[in-house]
């Protein structure tokens, strides 16, 4: 999947990223069976990732309005230790966000070491959404971007393993999403009149994406490019990039400390606790 992959020395055009492809998969069904595999991994690792608190991982999902981040936190993250992850979703900043420096507010929820965090949108905001709207100038979006590859390589040397994702849509596909939203009652919730606002400032903020990915895409911390027009692909494609990340980190479950033999259990102390695990399931109500 390296064609997907944005480092340091890679120029990117987001014209030459297809948002309706799929890596030559023709449906969801294809990749379905792949995809549990993923999920089971992903699983695994953090497993290991929660015993041994050697990393943190911090996942950046960025893209269009509709280009699906909260689609991808509940499909990719759904099946993990919640006690073991985090998801931020981070809106307007509030008055006391603002008072202070632009990496503040999602500074403190980078995640400790064990644990998995989410940002539905990020730090990134500060020199997308101001700079298209020109709340900040572009020398000062400059400045903001070089301060961000420095966090993020800082994150890396304290490691926190940061992943990140831009879920990549076409002006097409987000306005069917934004007359679904209009028209579908259980979703009307979603809508927000700003986003169809924001949908004349398109070409502003691919230009806004495309610098900002090339100034902090760097071989330790690359930038992924999603096509997400297919909700299944997109799903797909951001677990396997998550679950890959995790594996080259070669976890491993911490070795016990305690000699073990110091400990001894009787043998009818084990029957008795498998007896008790085989009465309790037999009574178990079953799902309805």
């Amino acid at each position: 999947m390296d064609r997907y992959r944005i480092g340091s020395d890679d120029k990117l055009r987001l014209k030459d990223y297809d948002p309706e492809d799929t890596a030559g998969f023709k449906d969801k069904d294809e990749v379905q069976e792949k995809f549990e595999d993923l999920l089971d991994r992903l699983a695994e690792q953090q497993d290991r990732l929660f015993a041994s608190r050697s990393n943190g991982v911090l996942v950046v999902l960025q893209g269009m309005d509709c280009s699906g981040k909260d689609g991808v936190i509940k499909k990719v993250f759904g099946g993990i230790n919640p006690g073991g992850f985090r998801a931020y979703s981070f809106k307007k900043p509030t008055e006391e966000e603002s008072a202070h420096d632009f990496l503040w507010r999602t500074h403190k929820d980078v995640p400790a070491k064990g644990y998995i965090a989410a940002f539905n949108r990020s730090y990134y905001e500060e020199v997308l959404i101001t700079r298209v709207h020109g709340h900040v100038s572009d020398k000062e979006a400059r400045r903001r971007l070089k301060q961000i590859r420095h966090f993020e390589e800082m994150l890396t040397t304290q490691n926190v393993l940061v992943v990140k994702i831009f879920l990549h849509i076409s002006p097409e596909f987000q306005l069917e999403k934004i007359r679904d939203r209009m028209e579908n009652p259980e979703k009307l919730w979603k809508f927000d009149p700003t986003d169809l606002q924001e949908r004349q400032y398109w070409k502003e903020y691919t230009s806004a994406y495309e610098d900002a990915i090339r100034r902090t895409a760097t071989d330790g911390s690359p930038w992924h490019i999603v096509p997400s027009n297919n909700r299944w692909f997109r799903n797909y494609l951001v677990l396997r990039i998550l679950v890959e990340e995790l594996e080259k980190l070669g976890l491993e479950y911490p070795k016990p400390e305690l000699d073990l033999s110091a400990f001894p259990i009787e043998e009818s102390s084990l029957e008795k606790i498998d007896a008790e695990k085989e009465t309790n399931s037999s009574s178990r109500p079953l799902l309805a």
